[in-house]
């Protein structure tokens, strides 16, 4: 990856883009469109297909279609790991493309997007092909006249809904371990970042994978969402995003057919430093890193701060001279640390949080601004903010945008008390030298992700998913395939009659 090749890729004309159905490009039934606005500059990019429910029924009719079909359901298990690893490596071949016409559609930083967006959803999809002959069913521990065998099955039919933060990571979780089992797929990227999603159809024609097993429909969330949630012949429904819309989707099941569905929502994740860390320097860096990257837009980012008393001031100033060395600009540029807002509205949400936290008396300590107006884009500038006491919105809400709310704590028991003092539980992280406390503070910690000495860089052998109100659903390592097939008995009687 070098800055001219990224320089030659920003200025390509975006292509008319279709709805991926049946095994073909299609527009929309109604040929409704939507714009594309670049976070970069604020300009029309392109447009997206907005699918309605027609379009929704065509893509499900066609991913039953083909699940009955049986070319892929019933493939053996070589076939699809063969048409998976072709996928993985035709998002290599194409990874940069990928990814800068991803940053183009959503402001997140090359230099994070290359690796975090196409290279993660290529390992994804390699992951899951490896995996796919190497899940077995089991055997039950019967009478000698009995043989119960558990049998693992798809379940037919299920629908991905993928938020904008980082649309193909997050989509080849959903899609890599549903297409392994032998699903059929519709996914359903967010209106603000659709583009390199609708790629995939194309990629997964050339790999192999047959006609109607993966399709891909863009549009509205509160229309092609909502549509797909009250589907009558969708299995299962995955989703990533707000508990507002999880809610929802939960509601589509109980009036519709009762699909399954799996909920990753947001967090308030706590970043906990005690005055025994083993490097203050390397815990300030890491926790500036932990809120900031991709502006604050990661639902496992350590919003929330806490900081043993008797090193706060010392820790504080480390953690500001982290932050005010990031770089906020073009996110097409290899020198920015950090790249745009998502969109104009996201902003607007971002700096209502900071005006609520003045106004509650929480001090800012550096940031709190639009910045870079003048390019059209939307970036705002890294935001610290301390005295920040549990009741207060900053404390209890998801921003979902670089705001980071600092509060101080005395001992183990309050640092457990405010982690679990808001209603999300899906990320956290814990720096001591102890290993007693660490171990302590592992179990006391209600969340689905507890990292120690480090945040982030939990890879595929592990599962992703939260406590409380940020859901239970489960994404990554094997575990993922629970969501997506059905276990079968079979009893079979050995006695001679």
């Amino acid at each position: 990856m070098d800055q001219p090749a990224i320089d030659r890729l920003r200025v390509e004309p975006v292509p008319e883009q279709v709805l991926w159905i049946g095994g073909r490009g299609v527009p929309a039934a109604g040929g409704a469109t939507l714009d594309v606005t670049s976070p970069i500059d604020g300009r029309t990019i392109g447009a997206i297909p907005d699918a309605g429910p027609e379009d929704v029924h065509r893509a499900v009719v066609a991913a039953r279609a083909a699940f009955e079909k049986g070319s892929w359901s019933r493939a053996a298990p070589a076939t699809r790991k063969k048409a998976l690893s072709k996928l993985a490596d035709l998002i290599e071949r194409d990874a940069l493309e990928l990814a800068v016409l991803g940053v183009r559609d959503n402001g997140t930083e090359i230099s994070m997007a290359y690796k975090a967006e196409p290279l993660s959803a290529a390992a994804t999809f390699r992951y899951y092909a490896e995996a796919i002959d190497k899940v077995y069913g089991e055997i039950a521990p019967t009478p000698s006249d009995v043989l119960g065998l558990i049998h693992r099955e798809p379940l037919g039919v299920v629908a991905a809904i993928v938020p904008w933060n980082f649309p193909m990571m997050i989509g080849a979780w959903k899609l890599a371990p549903a297409l392994a089992a032998g699903n059929s797929v519709v996914l359903k990227p967010a209106e603000a970042a659709s583009l390199a999603l609708l790629r995939l159809g194309q990629l997964a024609a050339e790999a192999g994978i047959p006609e109607g097993v993966l399709n891909i429909v863009t549009g509205r969330g509160a229309v092609a969402g909502e549509a797909l949630g009250l589907h009558m012949d969708v299995d299962a429904l995955a989703f990533t995003g707000s508990g507002a819309v999880g809610r929802r989707l939960l509601e589509y099941s109980a009036r519709s057919n009762l699909k399954r569905v799996h909920l990753e929502l947001g967090g308030k994740s706590p970043n906990i430093v005690f005055a025994d860390a083993p490097d203050l320097d390397l815990a300030a860096k890491v926790s500036a890193f932990g809120i900031f990257r991709n502006s604050g837009q990661v639902c496992v980012a350590g919003s929330r701060l806490l900081v043993q008393s008797s090193i706060h001031d010392a820790f504080m100033e480390k953690l500001v001279a982290a932050t005010e060395k990031l770089r906020v600009g073009d996110p097409l540029d290899l020198e920015s640390d950090i790249g745009a807002i998502t969109s104009a509205v996201q902003l607007d949400k971002n700096l209502d949080h900071v005006a609520a936290a003045r106004e509650e008396g929480a001090s800012l300590v550096t940031g709190g601004a639009r910045i870079l107006e003048e390019t059209g884009g939307f970036y705002m500038e890294p935001t610290v903010f301390d005295r920040v006491r549990p009741e207060m919105k900053l404390a209890r809400e998801e921003v979902f945008g670089p705001v980071l709310a600092v509060t101080s704590f005395d001992d183990e028991a309050e640092a457990a008390r405010l982690a679990n003092s808001t209603v999300y539980g899906l990320a956290s992280a814990v720096w001591t030298s102890n290993l007693a406390t660490a171990h302590r503070m592992v179990r006391a910690v209600r969340a689905g992700v507890v990292h120690v000495n480090t945040y982030g860089g939990a890879d595929l052998t592990v599962p992703l998913g939260g406590f409380g109100q940020s859901g239970f659903g489960r994404d990554k390592s094997l575990h993922a395939f629970d969501k997506y097939t059905d276990l079968k008995t079979a009893w079979i009687s050995l006695a001679n009659r």
